[in-house]
C-alpha cells in the first residue's frame, strides 16, 4: 500500500510552495495572491494595449468620416452605415472559431495573429477610393477582430479566481473608452496636419494607428505565455503551484482534452441565449454611440474638429465609472444588483438628447450614457463568462453568447442616418428603449440562476453527492450570482 508520508518526500518542490498533496489540492491562498499580482503586472497591460489597438483600429470610421472621408469616396445615402454592419457581419462568424482556437494554439499566438491581421487592414483601409473596396476592408477587419472580446475574456478566467474577474474584463471596456479617448486626441491632431504627400486627413488616421498595431501586436507572440502554468515570468515553483492550482479547480476549468459535448452544452444551455438577450441590447447602444459619438456631438452644433476633441472627457469619465463599478461588483461579489442599476444613467441620459435641443444639455447627456453602457457589458460579460465551466464549455459559451449579442452590429449602424441629422432622435430613442430592455432582463437571468442554485442547495441538504450533470450544471459548482 502507498505511503502518503512517501508523497510528500518525493515533491518537496510543491511542499516548500505551500501546496499540499491532500485531495483538496490546497493552494496557499498568500502565494497564490502574489502569483497573481505577477499576471496584473506582466500580462494584463499587454492585453490592455491589444484592447485599446483593437478599438482605435476599429472606431476610427466614425473619426475619418468626420475628416470627410464620405465624400472623398462617394458615398451615398446609407452606404456609410452598411460599412459598419457589414465589419458585424464577420465578426459575428468569426467569434467562435477565433476563442476554441485561443484555447487550442494558446493566446500569445492567435492574438498575435489576430493584431497583426487587422493591423494590416487597418493600414489598408487608408488607400481605398470606392465603395466596393471599403466594404472589403470593413469585412475583413471584422472577421480579424472577432475573437478579441470573448477570447480576451476567456484568457482571464484561465487566470483568475470568478470573484477577481470582473475588474479584469473591466479592462476590455476600459480599453473600449480610453481608445475613444485617445482616439480623439490623435484625430485631432492628425486633422491639424491636414493633407500630406497627396493624402488626405482621414487616410494618415488608418495608416498611422495601422503602422502601430502591426509592430505592437507582432511583439505579442514574444512577450504573451503560452499559458497561466508556462509562463516566463514565474519560477519553477511558482510553475508548480499553478498546476496544482489547476488541479484544484478542476470543476471550473476543466482537462486540457477536448470533448465535443460541450459544444453540445453550449448550444443548449438557457442561460447563454437569456444572457446574450441583454448583452444584445446594451450593444445596441454601445455600437451606435461608439461609432457616432463624434457625430452626435457635431450635431449638437460643435464643429468637426471640436467634436474630436470634446470625445476625450465624455470617455474619461466612462472610464472612471467602469473601474468604479467592476471594482465595487467585485469586492461584494454581486453582480445582478449592479447590472439593474447601471443602465438607469444611460436611460437618462438619451432622454435628455430627445427631448432638449439645448447643446449643453445634449453633451452632458452623453457622459451619463457613457457612465452606464461600458459598465453593463463589462458586468454581463463577467458574468456569463464567470458561470460557464469547464474551460471548453466556456470558449464555446462565451463566444456564442457574444456572437447573438454582435448582431446588434447588424442594427445599430442603421439607426444614425445623416438624414435624421442634426439630433438623431430616432436612433438615441431605439438605444434608449434597448438599454432598458437590457435591465429588466438582468432579473429573468438572475432567477434562472437563483433556481438553479436552490435545486443544488436542496440536493445537498439531503445527503445527495451528484445529479448526474457536469460542468456547471454538476452538483458542487454554485452560480455566482
Amino acid at each position: 500500500m502507498h505511503d502518503p508520508a512517501e508523497t510528500k518526500k518525493e515533491s518537496p518542490c510543491v511542499e516548500s510552495m505551500g501546496v499540499s498533496q491532500s485531495d483538496e489540492f490546497y493552494v496557499d491562498p498568500v502565494l497564490e495572491k502574489k502569483i497573481l499580482r505577477k499576471f496584473d503586472i506582466y500580462a494584463m497591460p499587454q492585453l490592455f494595449l491589444l484592447a485599446v489597438l483593437c478599438y482605435l483600429d476599429r472606431s476610427n470610421l466614425g473619426n475619418a468620416k468626420v475628416f470627410g472621408m464620405v465624400e472623398d469616396i462617394g458615398l451615398k445615402g446609407l452606404e456609410f452605415n452598411n460599412l459598419s454592419t457589414l465589419f458585424g457581419a464577420t465578426y459575428i462568424i468569426f467569434e467562435i472559431p477565433w476563442t476554441m482556437a485561443i484555447k487550442k494554439w494558446g493566446p500569445n499566438r492567435m492574438l498575435a495573429l489576430a493584431i497583426v491581421s487587422w493591423s494590416v487592414v487597418t493600414l489598408a483601409s487608408g488607400f481605398i477610393h470606392n465603395y466596393a473596396q471599403a466594404v472589403v476592408v470593413r469585412l475583413l477587419l471584422g472577421a480579424c477582430e472577432a475573437g478579441l472580446t470573448p477570447g480576451l475574456a476567456f484568457v482571464f478566467s484561465t487566470i483568475y479566481e470568478r470573484k477577481g474577474t470582473s475588474k479584469r474584463v473591466a479592462l476590455i471596456y476600459l480599453a473600449n473608452v480610453t481608445s475613444g479617448a485617445f482616439g480623439g486626441l490623435i484625430a485631432y491632431g492628425i486633422q491639424l496636419m491636414g493633407t500630406r504627400r497627396g493624402l488626405e486627413a482621414w487616410r494618415w488616421l488608418f495608416i498611422i494607428e495601422g503602422a502601430i498595431s502591426v509592430v505592437l501586436g507582432g511583439c505579442c507572440w514574444i512577450t504573451f505565455p503560452r499559458s497561466p502554468e508556462t509562463a516566463w515570468f514565474l519560477t519553477e515553483e511558482e510553475k508548480t503551484l499553478m498546476r496544482v492550482r489547476k488541479q484544484r479547480d478542476i470543476i471550473y476549468k476543466g482537462s486540457d482534452k477536448f470533448e465535443s459535448k460541450w459544444i453540445k452544452e453550449s448550444l443548449k444551455d438557457p442561460f447563454v441565449y437569456m444572457s446574450a438577450i441583454c448583452f444584445f441590447s446594451s450593444s445596441i447602444a454601445i455600437f451606435g454611440f461608439g461609432i457616432f459619438l463624434p457625430t452626435i456631438i457635431n450635431g449638437l452644433g460643435f464643429t468637426s474638429l471640436q467634436a474630436n476633441y470634446l470625445t476625450i472627457p465624455v470617455y474619461a469619465t466612462g472610464a472612471i465609472v467602469l473601474v468604479l463599478v467592476t471594482v465595487l461588483s467585485d469586492r461584494f461579489n454581486k453582480r445582478a444588483l449592479f447590472l439593474l442599476v447601471t443602465p438607469i444613467p444611460v436611460v437618462v441620459g438619451y432622454l435628455i438628447s430627445i427631448v432638449t435641443p439645448n447643446a449643453g444639455a445634449g453633451y452632458f447627456a452623453m457622459f451619463l450614457c457613457c457612465s452606464g453602457i461600458y459598465s453593463y457589458n463589462a458586468l454581463i460579460l463577467t458574468w456569463v463568462t464567470t458561470n460557464l465551466a469547464p474551460d471548453y464549455k466556456r470558449s464555446v459559451g462565451v463566444s456564442l453568447f457574444t456572437s447573438l449579442a454582435g448582431l446588434s452590429a447588424l442594427i445599430a449602424p442603421q439607426l444614425y442616418p445623416s438624414s435624421d441629422g442634426p439630433r438623431y432622435q430616432v436612433g438615441n430613442g431605439v438605444s434608449l428603449a434597448f438599454e432598458a430592455i437590457a435591465g429588466v432582463n438582468i432579473l429573468f437571468v438572475f432567477f434562472l440562476l437563483k433556481r438553479r442554485n436552490s435545486r443544488k442547495e436542496a440536493m445537498l441538504a439531503d445527503g445527495k453527492v451528484s445529479n448526474g450533470l457536469e460542468g456547471d450544471r454538476a452538483l458542487n459548482f454554485m452560480y455566482a450570482l
